[in-house]
């Protein structure tokens, strides 16, 4: 999906990411049993000739019945989307997609994977930078720069942030999937999410 996006628009990719979100939603709350899917990532995401999100390949998915809360499981996935409840061996829930979901969003904005190279000698990796520009209250130069500046502001630091709090380390400060459709489409006010300190491990303390 991540090369798709080359050609699109802010607002297709808004769309997209609402959609991506919805799906998830529809997984995590309205089927029967609950569906974690376990390996969220733009080559899952499939878009149809009106750019609309088709979540796919469900190999990797885990079902949680309404009785459970949360399913003990082999660690399953793709490095660089995983949670860190993963690598912990703590048992799974649906906010192990939030996570997922959290660092796609990121690549949405920006256009480029998370783990690539980027021109940022002190931030080498994307979502560290994102939050730590976003709390300065930069967002502008997070988004790709082959949308020449078109972009609703709002929009985007909306996105950043939800982004920012789908990617905490602790589950319990992720939102649900339904509350981060909420938050992309404006019905609940999103305030600034702290950098997570997993993040934070990656930089020198003493630089931040």
């Amino acid at each position: 999906m991540v090369e798709s996006l080359s050609i699109l628009g802010w607002q297709e990719r808004y769309k997209i990411a609402i959609g991506i979100a919805r799906g998830l939603t529809y997984l995590h709350e309205e089927c029967k049993d609950c569906i974690i899917h376990c390996d969220i990532k733009p080559e899952n995401v499939l878009l149809d000739e009106n750019f609309c999100p088709k979540i796919a390949d469900f190999g990797m998915a885990k079902l949680l019945g309404r009785d459970f809360s949360r399913v003990l499981t082999t660690i399953r996935g793709t490095a660089g989307y995983l949670a860190p409840e993963w690598y912990s061996g703590e048992k799974i829930t649906q906010k192990a997609d939030v996570y997922s979901f959290g660092l796609m969003l990121f690549e949405i904005i920006s256009g480029k994977r998370n783990f690539s190279k980027f021109n940022n000698r002190r931030y080498p990796y994307f979502p560290l930078f994102a939050m730590i520009k976003m709390n300065e209250g930069e967002v502008v130069c997070l988004v790709d720069e082959k949308l020449g500046g078109n972009v609703n502001v709002v929009e985007l630091m909306r996105a950043c942030k939800v982004a920012g709090w789908c990617i905490q380390e602790s589950e319990s400060h992720r939102p649900s999937m339904r509350k981060a459709v909420q938050m992309l489409q404006g019905y609940i006010d999103v305030g600034i999410p702290p950098v997570p300190r997993c993040l934070l491990n990656l930089v020198d303390a003493e630089e931040y």
